[in-house]
């Protein structure tokens, strides 16, 4: 049975660079990038803030949905953030235990 996943931006602290994530489990991923425990782009950005996220049954879903979104222009990103979470609330407390 394949599992379901979840597709999720994160930003800095002045919301000024945008992250594309897929994970079959958010709550463990965002904190990972939380504690920089996941080398690259979010620890070298210092990206520790989830601002959106879906939820979906399958994987390949998921995994499809991140590709759709990496190929976006920042505005339209920005509009799908604001959609969700117009404040840019970090929404981990509502995902911790997800």
């Amino acid at each position: 049975m394949e599992k379901g996943g979840y597709v999720y931006l994160m930003t800095n602290k002045g919301n000024t660079v945008l992250y594309t994530g897929v994970t079959n489990d958010l709550g463990k991923r965002i904190f990972e990038h939380k504690q920089k425990l996941v080398e690259g782009f979010t620890k070298k950005y210092n990206i520790n803030k989830l601002v959106y996220y879906e939820v979906f049954d399958e994987i390949m879903e998921a995994i499809a949905r991140e590709k759709q979104i990496k190929g976006w222009l920042r505005k339209k990103k920005i509009d799908l953030v604001e959609s969700m979470n117009p404040t840019w609330r970090d929404l981990y407390e509502d995902v911790a235990y997800v």
